[in-house]
Protein backbone atom coordinates (compact mmCIF):
# COMPACT_ATOMS: atom_id res chain seq x y z
CA UNK A 1 0.00 0.00 0.00
CA UNK A 2 1.52 3.30 -1.10
CA UNK A 3 1.35 6.17 1.32
CA UNK A 4 0.92 9.72 0.20
CA UNK A 5 3.98 11.85 0.98
CA UNK A 6 1.72 14.79 1.79
CA UNK A 7 -1.22 14.69 4.13
CA UNK A 8 -4.02 16.91 2.77
CA UNK A 9 -5.25 17.65 6.29
CA UNK A 10 -1.82 18.90 7.36
CA UNK A 11 -1.54 20.98 4.18
CA UNK A 12 -4.95 22.53 4.81
CA UNK A 13 -4.03 23.21 8.43
CA UNK A 14 -0.78 24.89 7.37
CA UNK A 15 -2.68 27.02 4.84
CA UNK A 16 -5.22 28.01 7.51
CA UNK A 17 -2.40 28.90 9.88
CA UNK A 18 -0.73 31.12 7.28
CA UNK A 19 -4.02 32.88 6.52
CA UNK A 20 -4.69 33.36 10.23
CA UNK A 21 -1.24 34.87 10.72
CA UNK A 22 -1.80 37.22 7.80
CA UNK A 23 -5.24 38.17 9.11
CA UNK A 24 -3.80 38.92 12.53
CA UNK A 25 -1.05 41.08 11.05
CA UNK A 26 -3.56 43.03 8.98
CA UNK A 27 -6.09 43.35 11.82
CA UNK A 28 -3.60 44.46 14.45
CA UNK A 29 -1.94 46.72 11.87
CA UNK A 30 -5.25 48.45 11.23
CA UNK A 31 -5.78 48.89 14.98
CA UNK A 32 -2.30 50.41 15.22
CA UNK A 33 -3.06 52.69 12.28
CA UNK A 34 -6.27 53.79 14.01
CA UNK A 35 -4.23 54.72 17.09
CA UNK A 36 -1.72 56.68 15.04
CA UNK A 37 -4.50 58.54 13.22
CA UNK A 38 -6.22 59.22 16.56
CA UNK A 39 -3.09 60.78 18.04
CA UNK A 40 -2.51 62.78 14.87
CA UNK A 41 -6.03 64.12 15.25
CA UNK A 42 -5.52 64.70 18.96
CA UNK A 43 -2.35 66.71 18.41
CA UNK A 44 -3.58 68.50 15.30
CA UNK A 45 -7.05 69.24 14.05
CA UNK A 46 -9.57 66.47 14.81
CA UNK A 47 -11.77 66.64 11.70
CA UNK A 48 -14.57 64.47 10.39
CA UNK A 49 -12.11 62.80 8.01
CA UNK A 50 -9.91 61.76 10.93
CA UNK A 51 -12.93 60.30 12.72
CA UNK A 52 -14.00 58.44 9.59
CA UNK A 53 -10.50 57.02 9.09
CA UNK A 54 -10.38 55.80 12.70
CA UNK A 55 -13.80 54.17 12.46
CA UNK A 56 -12.99 52.50 9.14
CA UNK A 57 -9.69 51.14 10.50
CA UNK A 58 -11.34 49.77 13.64
CA UNK A 59 -14.30 48.21 11.81
CA UNK A 60 -12.24 46.59 9.04
CA UNK A 61 -9.60 45.54 11.57
CA UNK A 62 -12.27 43.85 13.68
CA UNK A 63 -13.82 42.11 10.67
CA UNK A 64 -10.42 40.72 9.66
CA UNK A 65 -9.02 40.05 13.13
CA UNK A 66 -11.91 38.18 14.77
CA UNK A 67 -11.96 35.17 12.40
CA UNK A 68 -8.16 35.15 12.25
CA UNK A 69 -7.95 34.75 16.03
CA UNK A 70 -10.56 31.96 16.00
CA UNK A 71 -8.77 30.08 13.19
CA UNK A 72 -5.43 30.50 14.95
CA UNK A 73 -6.79 28.94 18.15
CA UNK A 74 -8.43 26.15 16.11
CA UNK A 75 -5.13 25.28 14.43
CA UNK A 76 -3.32 25.27 17.79
CA UNK A 77 -6.00 23.02 19.27
CA UNK A 78 -5.76 20.61 16.33
CA UNK A 79 -1.98 20.40 16.67
CA UNK A 80 -2.28 19.85 20.44
CA UNK A 81 -4.87 17.09 19.85
CA UNK A 82 -2.62 15.40 17.31
CA UNK A 83 0.30 15.48 19.74
CA UNK A 84 -1.82 14.07 22.57
CA UNK A 85 -3.00 11.17 20.41
CA UNK A 86 0.38 10.40 18.85
CA UNK A 87 -0.52 11.47 15.34
CA UNK A 88 1.86 13.13 12.90
CA UNK A 89 1.85 16.90 13.28
CA UNK A 90 3.82 17.72 10.17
Amino acid sequence: MATSPRDPVLEQRARASRLADLGQRIGYGLFGLALVVFFIGLIGDFTGGISTAIIVCVVIGSIVLAPAIVVSYAVKAAVRDDLEHGREVG
